[in-house]
């Protein structure tokens, strides 16, 4: 389209009812414009803010206009909840739950700068593995969760059952939980290690006969349950739950929940920690694998009953990084190691909520 330049005055757009609507359109369609000037100016309907392009380097580019005259403009405040990689149920027969990861939120908003790169990683789940014989590996830990200078630590994975000394559920955000150990010594649930919220994994049942249960993994808020030596496996412990007032989202949510034990043949069947946690297998032959935990809760994976090439503890749940801020201001991403980021934005009154996914790498505000 071709453009007319007039000299001041010569276009008098004045009026009492009218408006000068202009260009408008997503953050997508803006970042297609091939060739943006220094200048241009738009509404962006995404972020439902006006913006200004002044940087042919792209750096900032484009920026979020403020208001001028003797407004005070908003701080850059942050809320946070940081949630760590969930830890995997301990495999072959009665596994232990899962722990969760650890779960840390802002109490006050953290004050942050414009342009300042800030790390960013959410946390992978602990991934079950296949045990073959008595001894064998843990499920794996969930990974730590980082915003700016604040880590969660991945959840403990669950111990697998033993029929000898007894397997000990790993340490780390929330204990894993143990296995049943039909040898007769009490195997104990892994430690919570962190400083935030985060509890000790359950014990699995000791005994002689063949009816020990797995411990369920620790959660946000409770301690996982003991197995028993009667059938009797332990639930995952409970994570936190939100209500539309409390949630850094507006929305009501319940997240980071242990992994339930596994129990062996004829016994109860547990139940996940509320907050994504998974459930332990139940049953004899055929022997199944746990339950994977709830994606982007941190919760932890099920235990496991049964032997190779079946009864692998269940998967974690990744972690995730919620971010709340005023609505004036955005996220640019720069991205680390594999995966790329993956996020979305939802409107909370004044304030942007950018709910993370997937990634690592830094962030920076404009």
């Amino acid at each position: 389209m071709a453009l007319t330049k007039v000299s001041t005055a010569v276009v008098d757009m004045s009026g009492n009812t009218g408006a000068l609507e202009i260009a408008k359109g997503t953050t997508t369609e803006r970042d297609a414009i091939s060739s943006p000037t220094i200048g241009m100016l738009r509404a962006n309907t995404t972020d439902n803010t006006m913006e200004v392009y002044t940087d042919n380097s792209g750096t900032p580019g484009w920026q979020v206009l403020k208001e001028g005259g003797n407004a005070i403009p908003l701080p850059l405040t942050v809320d946070y909840l940081v949630v760590a990689g969930g830890g995997a149920g301990g495999g072959f027969y009665r596994g232990g739950g899962g722990g969760a990861g650890e779960l840390k939120e802002s109490t006050t908003s953290i004050a942050l700068a414009l342009g300042t790169p800030y790390t960013v990683t959410v946390g992978d789940r602990g991934n079950g593995v296949i045990v073959g014989a008595d001894n064998g590996a843990n499920g794996g830990n969930g990974s730590n969760s980082v915003f700016y200078n604040i880590t969660s630590l991945g959840g403990g994975g669950g111990s697998p059952g033993d029929s000898s000394a007894g397997n000990t559920g790993s340490n780390g955000g929330s204990g894993g939980g143990s296995g049943g150990n039909w040898g007769g010594a009490t195997a104990n649930g892994g430690s919570a290690t962190g400083t935030g919220l985060g509890n000790n994994g359950g014990a699995g049942g000791p005994g002689s006969s063949t009816y020990q249960c797995g411990g369920g993994g620790g959660g946000a808020t409770q301690t996982g349950f003991n197995g028993g030596s009667s059938g009797t496996a332990g639930d995952g412990g409970a994570g936190k739950t939100y209500t539309a007032a409390t949630s850094i989202t507006g929305s009501a949510f319940s997240i980071a929940g242990g992994g339930g034990g596994a129990n062996y043949q004829s016994g109860n069947v547990t139940v996940g920690g509320i907050g994504g946690g998974a459930a332990g297998a139940s049953g004899s032959s055929p022997y199944s694998s746990g339950p994977s935990a709830l994606a982007n809760t941190g919760g932890g994976g099920g235990g496991g009953n049964g032997a190779s090439p079946a009864g692998a503890g269940g998967n974690g749940g990744d972690g995730v990084v919620i971010l709340r801020y005023p609505n004036i201001y955005q996220i640019n991403f720069t991205a680390g190691a594999s995966p790329a980021f993956s996020s979305s934005n939802a409107t909370v009154g004044t304030d942007t909520v950018t709910t993370i996914i997937a990634g690592s790498g830094t962030i920076t505000f404009s």
